[in-house]
């Protein structure tokens, strides 16, 4: 178990405990570690949705076919499923400091490889070596601020996270259609490299070590399970979702998903009886904090029909209003840096009214936004859709932030990172079962009533989808920082 302890500048240890009693000042070493893992997460993340526009690209310059070069997506999905359950015994074995340094290091260094790669495979094996760091480093933010910051903060602070999540997505589509319009698609990589081996840099330098290692042994039967459980769950749902479902998905995908979720039980009953001697590498009992089951569950809504969402409009703005991949980046863009930049002021506004008022607005807009989207046509017009996009950034940052403070809040530190690695595995599964559960209602019904009633039909079950979360979030409630 942690004691979280952290170095202040004259090396005597400074307790989360003393931290959160304090006057609500953070120390100068804390904000320098919150501002370098916030920067750093900020890179991996944009780095993960650089790619999907240049796959076009790809397929010409490296020679391969489209279910080939879409494994530089898929891999990298699989490799964030397969990695994030572990991410809470990783941060129990290790200290702050090495975990980032092996996460940005996995990252700088598939990201170089990626630059260079000679092949597809290369390139696919850099992709895999990048999703290894990027799995690491939102648990590593996440645990280190519930760690750092006192509780009447950290709405505000969770709310700069939210320029990472959301700014930088939005974002990535953006950039790699500019850098793609004038270079090599190498230069999505050289691009990034230089901000990861600088965020590198800074944190070798100057970020301290944020509680004690624990000491849980590495149970390798859990880690193996990992990749068929959560590995099988993404890999299925994505695939049935790329091939529009139904027959035309193919047997393998459909005995992905029930071997991942035959290996899924096997893996949670193992947890629980590795509960008993305190050696799990994911620790469920997070469940048992009635909020942090609530908040998760609104986050899985939220995150089904975002992705679906995410997917779904840039098929409507190409194929039915005839936009480049450039313009419907840069059509997307308002949303994306509305959702992250409303994150620090939604943030605050937390911390003075709790999560009630804000996750029952967000996910009525939520529902009202997705809607809208469903009645969309051939004559709609392109500022009605990016200002419904907006809305819909705009309440899923009033749902994003409280229902992350609000579920972490309550953990015992012992706990943190684990629930932090929850959150993030479950959040993977539900973008790839939302996307896979739209597009393939898209694809069905654009087979017998074309595209633009697939859209509107995939875009009415997100609305549907959407509904629970207003349910989830009037059971929210302000959560105190557990005892420590």
């Amino acid at each position: 178990m942690s004691t979280d302890i952290t170095s202040g500048a004259n090396g005597e240890p400074i307790t989360a405990a003393s931290v959160q009693q304090s006057s609500g000042k953070m120390s100068r070493e804390s904000v320098t570690v919150i501002v370098t893992l916030l920067v750093a997460t900020f890179v991996v993340i944009l780095n993960e949705t650089i790619m999907n526009v240049a796959l076009q690209r790809l397929m010409t310059d490296l020679g391969v076919d489209a279910p080939t070069v879409q494994w530089l997506a898929t891999g990298f999905m699989l490799t964030m499923a397969v990695v994030i359950p572990t991410t809470g015994f990783i941060l129990q074995r290790l200290t702050t400091r090495r975990s980032f340094l092996l996460a940005m290091g996995l990252f700088s260094g598939g990201t170089l490889l990626a630059a260079l790669a000679p092949g597809f495979e290369v390139l696919l094996l850099a992709r895999i070596i990048q999703a290894g760091g990027t799995a690491i480093m939102l648990p590593l933010l996440m645990t280190t601020i519930l760690t750092l910051v006192p509780l009447a903060r950290r709405g505000a602070v969770m709310g700069n996270v939210s320029i990472a999540i959301s700014v930088a997505p939005a974002l990535g589509p953006t950039v790699s259609g500019i850098i793609l319009d004038h270079f090599s698609w190498r230069f999505m990589f050289v691009f990034v490299l230089p901000v990861a081996l600088a965020a590198l840099a800074i944190g070798a330098r100057f970020l301290t070590n944020v509680g004690e290692k624990g000491n849980t042994s590495l149970d390798f039967p859990s880690v193996i399970l990992t990749v068929p459980a959560f590995g099988g769950l993404v890999y299925g749902l994505s695939q049935i979702g790329g091939h529009g479902g139904g027959a035309g998905a193919g047997a393998v995908p459909i005995a992905a998903l029930v071997v991942g979720v035959l290996c899924l039980a096997v893996f949670v009953l193992r947890q629980l009886r590795l509960q008993k001697s305190d050696s799990p590498i994911l620790d469920l009992r997070a469940f048992n904090f009635r909020m942090f089951t609530v908040s998760t569950l609104l986050m899985v809504v939220a995150m089904m029909a975002l992705f679906g969402g995410v997917i779904l409009l840039p098929l409507y703005l190409q194929n039915t209003l005839h936009l480049q991949p450039m313009e419907t980046g840069l059509a997307l863009l308002p949303g994306g840096l509305a959702m992250g930049l409303l994150g620090p002021v939604i943030g605050r506004i937390f911390d003075k009214v709790g999560p009630l008022p804000l996750t029952v607005s967000g996910s009525l807009l939520m529902v009202l936004s997705l809607w809208q989207f469903s009645l969309l046509n051939e004559q709609s017009q392109l500022w009605w859709v990016v200002a419904l996009h907006v809305a819909l950034s705009f309440g899923l940052a009033l749902l994003f932030t409280p229902a992350f403070t609000t579920g972490l809040n309550p953990l015992p530190p012992h706990l943190y990172s684990h629930g932090s690695a929850l959150m993030s595995t479950l959040q993977q599964v539900a973008g790839a079962a939302g996307t896979a559960l739209l597009v393939s209602i898209f694809a069905a019904v654009s087979a017998s009533a074309g595209p633009v009633a697939g859209m509107q039909a995939a875009f009415l079950t997100a609305a549907l989808i959407a509904v629970a979360a207003v349910v989830l979030s009037a059971m929210m409630r302000r959560t105190e920082g557990a005892g420590h």
